[in-house]
């Protein structure tokens, strides 16, 4: 495949509706729960919008020029990301990534050739971004820091791709538009690129933001507030109305509720249809939209499914046939 043909993949991602066994008490309030399908990208992911953006435009501008590498940190998804066109385009690329991303996503970059810069998981994404930082401003000649946590490509991705289709899929599917929103703080770019999209057409949208808790936390989400918690330049909290905590097992068992419906997602999903589910519960909104930012492959090793399989049953035991001896 062509690095075109990769990037004309990016987006376009089905909008599908959600029912789990928890909603059904939902039927008399007309409660209808979408959500973008983002696994259907081409590396698996929500951030290969903003990647594939922010790699377009730098790109254009040169940043390139004299063999430079791109650099960015990334809790793994986005890394994918960047490594997958990277390869595609003759773009070198070294990530900023803590020890403790799933071995699934830490192969998946590997794959794709580009460079590990491993930070120590305690100190979290937070330590990721100040290496690469560090690392852009010890060796400027070296690198082209890309820093999707301040890129205004990131947002503008979300509000010209994400956002848009929400609202031409939904004005084909019910004709009209969300009354809510649900999602979480990474970078910062899909909650606000989407949700100035989606205010646009309903100015009384309802923007939740999913907090996870510090420790264990859920992969891909900032929980913020605490002292010293880098917040992303391009985040724009004006748009957020009200923040859901969210602990790390409630998202998990969210998942696996969504894999028996056949929804195989990574825990930020789980985490943001239980928000939502929390709030289709209170009767407020007729229409709510959230995403499902990964697939669940990524995860797998982190443990998140080994409660979802069953024991093995023993085959049962055969007779041989031969031929019968006159």
């Amino acid at each position: 495949m062509s690095a075109r043909d990769l990037l004309a993949r990016v987006g376009h991602t089905p909008l599908v509706e959600l029912e789990l066994p928890q909603n059904r008490g939902l039927g008399g309030h007309g409660v209808r729960l979408f959500a973008k399908l983002e696994a259907a990208n081409p590396s698996g992911s929500i951030k290969d919008r903003p990647v594939a953006c922010m790699l377009a435009r730098a790109l254009e501008q040169g940043r390139f020029a004299g063999g430079r590498r791109l650099l960015d940190s990334s809790s793994g998804n986005a890394g994918i990301a960047y490594a997958m066109f990277g390869a595609a385009l003759g773009v070198p690329v070294t990530l900023v990534v803590p020890a403790n991303a799933s071995a699934e996503r830490l192969e998946r970059i590997a794959a794709h050739g580009a460079e590990l810069v491993l930070t120590d998981p305690l100190e979290g994404y937070d330590q990721a971004l100040r290496e690469a930082r560090r690392l852009a401003e010890s060796e400027p000649e070296r690198y082209w820091h890309c820093d999707q946590y301040a890129n205004a490509d990131n947002v503008r991705a979300h509000y010209e791709g994400t956002g848009r289709e929400i609202l031409d899929e939904l004005r084909q599917r019910i004709g009209g538009q969300p009354d809510c929103f649900v999602a979480g703080v990474g970078t910062g770019g899909s909650l606000t690129g989407i949700a100035r999209r989606l205010r646009q057409a309903n100015p009384t949208l309802h923007v939740a933001s999913v907090v996870p808790e510090p420790f264990p936390g859920i992969e891909g989400l900032k929980p913020l507030g605490a002292p010293g918690d880098i917040v992303p330049a391009i985040l724009d909290e004006s748009l957020i109305d009200e923040r859901i905590g969210m602990p790390h097992e409630a998202a998990v068992d969210t998942c696996r509720a969504l894999a028996a419906q056949g929804l195989f997602v990574g825990p930020s999903s789980g985490a943001f249809v239980r928000a939502a589910l929390q709030l289709a519960a209170t009767g407020r909104y007729r229409t709510i939209v959230t995403l499902l930012p990964a697939t669940g492959g990524r995860y797998v090793s982190a443990g998140m499914w080994g409660a979802c399989r069953p024991e093995p049953q023993r085959a049962a035991e055969t007779v041989p046939v031969g031929p019968a001896r006159g």
